[in-house]
């Protein structure tokens, strides 16, 4: 039987879209050492417009079975970290 998950919000008041990626990246990669947190799939909304959500990492599919770590709208090609 597998675990159930649940996703924890935590609500930061920033500018725009822009500056709250900036926040999910810092704060994502600083809490990367816990095996619990899924870094590919942070993610950012607008308070009030939660369903309408935009990716902070690109997470596409590399060679090798690992994933890009590169920002979700990033130029150039893919590479891991």
């Amino acid at each position: 039987m597998s675990a159930d998950r649940f996703v924890v919000h935590l609500p930061v008041r920033v500018r725009d879209v822009a500056a709250a990626k900036r926040f999910a990246r810092t704060i994502t990669r600083a809490l990367s050492f816990f095996e619990n947190i899924e870094v590919a799939g942070t993610t950012v909304s607008a308070e009030d417009n939660q369903g309408v959500r935009h990716w902070v990492f690109c997470d596409q599919p590399l060679d090798g079975g690992r994933r890009c770590a590169r920002d979700a709208d990033h130029d150039g090609p893919c590479r891991p970290r």
